[in-house]
């Protein structure tokens, strides 16, 4: 008696479009539940189509313990068929994304229309359709993590005009750059509470002035009572991408934010089980002591290294004396040792396709294809919609505070055509109309 072992790959299933197919594997006189099958070998390519098998598919335990890159795909008299799929003899599209739609990831929120990291901007961002909300976390002076863009925050509040606190304002050194002005880890949560929030670049988006000075500084608890509850009323889960700021220096003021990160996470049910959480910095240390902390305990849990310009090094690496740069992360070695401790990668976005001198795109770099080689998603930043920021083709007539929606959805769409997985957008419902009329 034979017994077949036949695996369906649904596009859901698969987590990657590449390739529809049926693997099948007859197995002579021997019962599925044997132990000899989990000596059968598979070949390079059968382990790469079913090694995308989501985590809880019932036969992902078998996979684990079964496949093994071998030339022979022989075991317990096993004869073996691959097909359906389109370019079964060639190489795997690593262009394509990793995921069935792409993600838009509200920047801030969507601080194209409100000030960056408040609850209005928050929620405006859900309003307008996307699926992840982004709060960039610093820490105050007793350890509480709010969003903030930077720790220092005359930018980003009305902090310079209380009196109060104008014996405050000091000069430090952070990541090897003197900053002069108020720094949230001088001042307790209750204090913060106190101020208001600013419009960042009041030049590039004045409409957002008419809101300084009406909402507070939020927690990364506040951040995520606010996702649960949009997620509830809305039936669609709200996702969040928290970013460490500065980790090492804040590890260098008794700040560390690790434990602090995984306490408020765990503390929630939301994100300790429902949502999916995308913890991203650009230094690779704070990453990977993350990764050493939660292992696999948590798998709605990912990590994600963010990737500056190519020539810049995270500061971790500086202080190492790591002479390692962005643009070595991004190399096919670079990618496969991210994969060992990371789930996905934050480059900027012209480290995938730049633009000439004109502003007009050129052929996309091998920055996808060596991520997605590796398994890692990628998730470039930052898209947005005003002509200080566009192309020069995409921009509209006018100052750089003119917006131009049609020229943010054209240019996010080339970077759709790359294989992305996700994006950051400061205006997430242009980003929702990019994926949503985006046909590959």
């Amino acid at each position: 008696m034979r017994k077949t072992l036949t695996l369906t790959l649904s596009q859901r299933e698969r987590g990657h479009p590449w390739c529809l197919g049926t693997l099948s594997k007859d197995f002579a006189d021997t019962p599925l539940g044997h132990p000899a099958l989990h000596d059968v070998r598979f070949t390079k390519k059968e382990t790469l189509l079913l090694s995308h098998l989501p985590l809880r598919h019932p036969l992902r335990s078998f996979f684990n313990h079964s496949l093994r890159s071998s030339a022979l795909p022989l075991a317990a008299a096993c004869a073996i068929a691959l097909t359906g799929c389109p370019n079964v003899d060639g190489d795997v599209d690593l262009t394509a994304p990793l995921v069935d739609k792409v993600l838009v990831v509200g920047h801030r929120g969507a601080s194209a229309l409100r000030p960056e990291h408040t609850l209005a901007s928050y929620l405006k961002a859900i309003e307008d359709g996307a699926d992840i909300i982004e709060p960039d976390l610093v820490s105050t002076k007793d350890g509480v993590l709010v969003a903030r863009h930077e720790n220092e925050i005359s930018g980003t509040t009305n902090v310079s005009e209380v009196a109060k606190f104008a014996d405050r304002r000091t000069t430090k050194t952070i990541d090897g750059t003197q900053i002069s002005g108020w720094f949230t880890e001088d001042f307790t949560l209750a204090e913060l509470k106190e101020l208001r929030a600013r419009e960042r670049i009041p030049q590039s988006r004045p409409g957002n002035t008419q809101y300084n000075d009406q909402f507070k500084i939020p927690t990364l608890a506040e951040v995520i009572a606010l996702a649960k509850e949009m997620s509830d009323s809305t039936g669609r889960t709200i996702h969040i991408y928290p970013e460490t700021k500065h980790p090492t220096y804040f590890q260098s003021v008794n700040l560390p934010m690790e434990d602090r990160l995984i306490a408020d996470l765990d503390a929630n049910d939301f994100t300790k089980s429902r949502a999916t959480v995308y913890i991203q910095s650009f230094e690779v240390a704070n990453l990977k002591a993350l990764r050493e902390k939660i292992g696999d305990s948590r798998p709605n849990w990912k990590l994600v290294q963010l990737m500056d310009d190519r020539a810049r090094r995270p500061y971790d690496f500086v202080k190492a004396g790591d002479t390692r740069t962005y643009g070595d992360l991004m190399t096919d070695a670079g990618m496969k040792e991210i994969a060992t401790y990371a789930n996905g990668v934050g480059p900027y976005k012209l480290a995938i396709i730049a633009v000439d001198s004109a502003g007009q795109f050129q052929a996309p770099t091998d920055l996808v294809r060596n991520a997605h080689a590796a398994k890692l998603l990628v998730f470039p930043y930052t898209f947005r919609p005003e002509n200080a920021f566009l192309p020069a083709p995409l921009k509209a007539e006018g100052p750089d505070s003119t917006r131009n929606p049609s020229g943010s959805v054209a240019e996010i769409q080339e970077y759709l055509k790359a294989g992305i997985d996700g994006f950051f957008t400061d205006d997430p419902a242009v980003g929702r109309q990019a994926v949503d009329t985006f046909k590959r």
